[in-house]
C-alpha cells in the first residue's frame, strides 16, 4: 500500500496543522482577551494562549522541519506512513488535551501534551544516529531544552505557581534554534543566489559568528534565570551587537530582489531587536515592558522565520520553484504587520486594544491564508520531473 503524499514527508502534515492552529489560536485568544469567550480554567486564557502558541503551533513547525532536514543530514529515507501519522496523531490528542483540560485534569493533560516532544525527540535521535550525524545532536539538546520547558510549564501550573520561568526557558530555546539553524541556513540559501549574480559572498563561518553565538546563548539564559539584572541587560547589548555584525557578514542587501529569501534576513533580525528590547527594559522598565521583548521574539521573530522556512520548504520540496507569488507576498507583510503591531501594542497601551487587534489580523492572514495558498502542494503528490530538450 503507497504512502499517501501528506504523510510523506514531515513539512506535510505539520506545516498544514501548524498554520491551522496556529492562525486559529490567536483569535480565539482575542475573544477570550475581550470577554466574549472563556478559553481555559485550569491555564487561564493568558496561559492557554501562550503555551499553545509555544508548544502547539512552533513545535508542529519544527517536528515538519527536523523531520524534512534530517534526511538531507543522513541520507537515510523520511519518516513517513505510520510512524508521522503517529506523531500526528498525538499532537492533535495534546492540543484536545490541553483545550479540554478543565474536564479531564490538569495532570491528564499534562502527559498527553508532553508526549509529542518526548516522541520528536525519540525519532529523531534515532534518524541521527543511525545515519551517524553526531553533530546535529546538537539541534536535539535545544528541543529537549523545549521540552523541559514544556514540563516545567505543567509542573509549575499544577502547582498554582507562575509559569513565567517556563514561558521563558521555552522561547529562549526557540530563539537559539533561530540562532543555530537560521544562522546556518540563511547565509547558505543567500551564498546560492548570490553567486549567480555575482555579486559579494557572504564570509565564511568565522570567529566573529562563533562569538555571535556564544554570546547569544549567554545572554538567553541570563534572561531565563534573571531578566531584570543590569548584567544580562549588559549582556543583551553585547548580544544584539555581534548579532547584528554578524547578519551584515551576511551581504543580504541584494536580497530585497527576492523576497522569499529577504524575509529570512528580517526574520533574524529580529533576534538582535529582541535583545535590544530586553537592555531597555531593564533600565527604563515603566517606558519598555517585558512583554515588548517576548513578542519581538515570539511574533518578530519565531513567527516570521517559521512562515519563511515553512514557504521555502513547502515550494522546494513539492518541486515548485523557490520564488514568493504575490500570494505570498502578503502573508510576509502580514507577519510583519502582526509583529510590529504585537510590540507596539506593548509600547503603547492606551493603544493596546486596536493595536492587538491589527497584531491578531495579522497573524492569522498570514497562517491562514499559507493554508490556503499551500494546502494544494502539500497534499499533492510532488510533480515528476519533466525533460527538456538541450
Amino acid at each position: 500500500m503507497s504512502t499517501p503524499p501528506l504523510l510523506s514527508y514531515g513539512f506535510r502534515p505539520f506545516f498544514l496543522l501548524a498554520s491551522l492552529w496556529g492562525g486559529a489560536a490567536v483569535p480565539l485568544w482575542l475573544l477570550a482577551y475581550g470577554g466574549s469567550i472563556q478559553l481555559s480554567n485550569a491555564y487561564g486564557d493568558v496561559g492557554w494562549h501562550a503555551h499553545e502558541l509555544i508548544f502547539g503551533y512552533a513545535a508542529a513547525v519544527i517536528c515538519g522541519f527536523l523531520f524534512t532536514a534530517i534526511p538531507n543530514w543522513t541520507g537515510r529515507f523520511p519518516v513517513k506512513g505510520a510512524p508521522l501519522l503517529f506523531l500526528v496523531v498525538i499532537w492533535v490528542l495534546g492540543r484536545l488535551a490541553i483545550l479540554g483540560a478543565d474536564h479531564i485534569g490538569l495532570a491528564v493533560a499534562a502527559v498527553m501534551d508532553v508526549l509529542f516532544l518526548v516522541a520528536v525527540i525519540g525519532f529523531a535521535a534515532r534518524e541521527i544516529v543511525a545515519g551517524s550525524n553526531w553533530r546535529n545532536l546538537r539541534v536535539l539538546v535545544l528541543v529537549a531544552a523545549l521540552l523541559v520547558g514544556n514540563i516545567l510549564f505543567h509542573v509549575q501550573t499544577l502547582s498554582q505557581a507562575p509559569t513565567d520561568l517556563a514561558l521563558r526557558l521555552s522561547i529562549a530555546a526557540l530563539i537559539a534554534l533561530i540562532t543555530l539553524i537560521g544562522g546556518r541556513v540563511t547565509p547558505s540559501f543567500t551564498r546560492n543566489w548570490l553567486v549567480k549574480r555575482e555579486k559579494p559572498l557572504p564570509l565564511p563561518f568565522g570567529r566573529p559568528d562563533a562569538l555571535a553565538i556564544g554570546t547569544t546563548m549567554v545572554a538567553l539564559m541570563a534572561w531565563v534565570v534573571a531578566p531584570a539584572l543590569l548584567v544580562t541587560a549588559a549582556l543583551a547589548l553585547l548580544a544584539a551587537a555581534l548579532l547584528v555584525i554578524r547578519l551584515l557578514r551576511w551581504r543580504g542587501a541584494p536580497t530585497w530582489r527576492e523576497p522569499i529569501l529577504a524575509i529570512m534576513h528580517i526574520a533574524y533580525g529580529f533576534v538582535p531587536v529582541g535583545f535590544l528590547l530586553l537592555a531597555a527594559s531593564v533600565a527604563w522598565p515603566g517606558v519598555v515592558p517585558a512583554s515588548a521583548v517576548t513578542h519581538s521574539w515570539t511574533v518578530g521573530a519565531i513567527g516570521t522565520m517559521t512562515l519563511a522556512m515553512m514557504t521555502r520548504a513547502s515550494l522546494g520540496h513539492s518541486g515548485r520553484a523557490l520564488k514568493a507569488s504575490p500570494a505570498t507576498l502578503i502573508l510576509y507583510a502580514a507577519m510583519l504587520i502582526a509583529a510590529l503591531a504585537r510590540v507596539a501594542a506593548a509600547l503603547a497601551p492606551d493603544f493596546a486594544m486596536p493595536l492587538l487587534t491589527l497584531s491578531g489580523a495579522g497573524w492569522s492572514v498570514a497562517l491562514l491564508g499559507f493554508a490556503v495558498v499551500f494546502t494544494p502542494m502539500l497534499v499533492a503528490a510532488k510533480p515528476a520531473r519533466t525533460r527538456t530538450s538541450a
